[in-house]
């Protein structure tokens, strides 16, 4: 049966519930927000309906079910533990044309209550036709993390944007297509960058700043703005949802080399996509020339999005990026991704910290200026974890670099190639055999130090995917 969905207004409508246990309680209070005059007839009322009785919140008559209490209703709640009771409901409010609902029991429902999310104003209701309550909760739960708090209040703010575009203009298509730009993903993305615009109580009403000046509507006068964003190690589930969200909104996406097709897929056909990376150690563009085109992007696009591998604050030259679009007092925002050290611990299954093996982790990168190479003075004791980024192609240079630090010849060395992709790979060795070992394909981590001895997954090509439990986590799509 083909269900018609409806959101109905109940202020002020007299409203029947029958039953005074657990389940009436859970399906009163959506009526009493909707403003419904609730009556509820039981002989008993649990402690929770009691103390609402004793609180006016709504009428509780103290006796058994009879008809009479269907005169002048609008709509009734069969909601006891007995199911002839509630058939007896249904069947009474079916004569009378009432609409009526028996909980859990299908045939004998008009409507069934969605399971909802609620933001505010805005109201997202989810049926399976009566079929699978288990699911339209999971959902629910998908959709609440999909659209937070913050839709409360950005809503407020459209309805006030709304009605104040209604007053001030006199053609309508000219309204409908600024109100549907206003609607849009990437305005929504610019009001959450707006300082108040980014509140999440859905009580405070938010300023039209982010889309106004001057108290007049402006939606063609809006600056770009760069979201530097990790991207991860490269399988497109460890992305945060905020990093998710704001590639399906970008305009424009310079990426580097390294980001995974995978990731890559997710930037939507309508977005400008360049490649600022460099291969095999040839740079596409050169520092400077990705910092003018970072400031250029930002003037002629709302939402710039700068795609780095891992996490952007981490060996990702982001130092220099950020200080080119400040002075071009461009507005920026930071969206940190996993970094690919901590990707590659978790596909090769080790701590990097131990308190019986290490009680400190040393970051580095073998990749920089000649006259920086070296630890410059940091100690590094056995009980150390060194993580070594970019290791280079030659393992030898960084087999004596580690070397020349104090580290010992037999100190275990992990090589872990494309952490979380679906080709990765790892290998084991020293600091005296690393020489030894056949490069794995870049990006490649060393783990450096006792802990590496402790991987179970050593010398593998297995796939992350395929080394996932089958079954233990259902991927889902949240954009």
């Amino acid at each position: 049966m083909k269900l018609f969905p409806a959101f109905l207004k109940l202020q002020n409508r007299p409203v029947l519930v029958v039953g005074g246990g657990s389940i009436a309680a859970s399906k009163i209070p959506s009526l009493l927000e909707a403003g419904a005059n609730v009556t509820v007839v039981a002989p008993e009322l649990d402690d929770q309906l009691l103390q609402q009785a004793r609180q006016n919140e709504f009428t509780w008559l103290a006796k058994t079910f009879s008809l009479d209490d269907l005169d002048n209703k609008f709509l009734v709640i069969a909601a006891t533990s007995l199911r002839e009771v509630n058939a007896a409901v249904f069947e009474e409010a079916e004569r009378r044309q009432i609409l009526c609902n028996a909980v859990d029991d299908i045939d004998h429902c008009h409507f069934y209550y969605g399971a909802i999310v609620q933001r505010g104003d805005l109201q997202i209701a989810i049926s399976t036709n009566g079929k699978s309550p288990a699911l339209a909760q999971r959902l629910r739960k998908e959709l609440e993390q999909q659209f937070g708090p913050e839709y409360a209040a950005w809503l407020d703010h459209l309805g006030a944007t709304r009605e104040q575009l209604r007053a001030q203009s006199s053609d309508p298509e000219s309204t409908k297509k600024k109100l549907r730009h206003l609607a849009s993903r990437e305005m929504f993305d610019r009001f959450l960058s707006k300082g108040s615009g980014g509140s999440l109580d859905p009580s405070v009403r938010v300023p039209l700043t982010p889309f106004s000046r001057g108290g007049a509507v402006d939606t063609n006068n809006l600056a770009g703005k760069v979201f530097f964003i990790g991207a991860g190690p490269g399988d497109p589930d460890l992305l945060t949802q905020k990093a998710a969200r704001l590639l399906q909104s970008a305009s424009i996406v310079l990426h580097d080399s390294l980001v995974s097709a995978e990731i890559l897929a997710l930037i939507p056909a309508t977005a400008q996509r360049v490649d600022v990376g460099k291969r095999a150690g040839l740079r596409l563009l050169t520092q400077s020339e990705i910092n003018s085109l970072l400031v250029d992007a930002a003037r002629k696009h709302q939402i710039v999005v700068r795609l780095k591998g891992g996490d952007p604050l981490l060996f990702g030259r982001a130092a220099e990026e950020i200080d080119a679009v400040r002075a071009a007092n461009i507005d920026f925002e930071i969206v940190p991704g996993i970094s690919a050290a901590f990707a590659a611990a978790a596909t090769a299954q080790v701590s990097l910290t131990d308190r019986r093996l290490a009680s400190r982790v040393l970051f580095t990168t073998y990749s920089r200026s000649v006259d920086a190479r070296g630890f410059n003075g940091v100690p590094v004791a056995p009980d150390t974890t060194v993580v070594v980024y970019m290791p280079g192609p030659d393992y030898s240079e960084v087999s004596r670099w580690l070397a020349d630090a104090g580290l010992a010849p037999e100190t275990p060395v992990l090589v872990v190639s494309k952490a979380t992709h679906a080709d990765q790979s790892t290998q084991a060795a020293t600091i005296a055999t690393l020489p030894a070992q056949k490069p794995l394909p870049a990006p490649a981590i060393l783990i450096v130090g006792r802990v590496a001895s402790h991987s179970s997954v050593a010398d593998t090509a297995v796939s992350w995917f395929d080394n996932q439990s089958a079954g233990s986590l259902e991927k889902i799509s949240i954009l």
